[in-house]
């Protein structure tokens, strides 16, 4: 299990959390990007987060599976 954060970097904000999921390719699809939110399977700064249309902003920090993603604005 990596503990390691990916630095994501977006070109404005905010970017809504089931698209900087599925533009991380950390899902197939924004359908499965959606579900996953959904379902509570992803945490935003340390809380679970079910709103898939959830706006994010550079400092967030999102958790998927075995991923650590810090966004940032480029």
């Amino acid at each position: 299990m990596s503990e390691e954060i990916q630095i994501v970097e977006i070109d404005s904000e905010p970017i809504e959390l089931f698209k900087l999921i599925k533009s991380e390719n950390l899902v197939g699809s924004g359908g499965e990007a959606k579900f996953v939110v959904g379902e509570g399977m992803v945490m935003l700064n340390g809380e679970v987060e079910t709103r898939k249309r959830k706006k994010i902003f550079s400092g967030d920090l999102v958790q998927f599976a075995d991923f650590k993603l810090k966004v940032k604005l480029k």
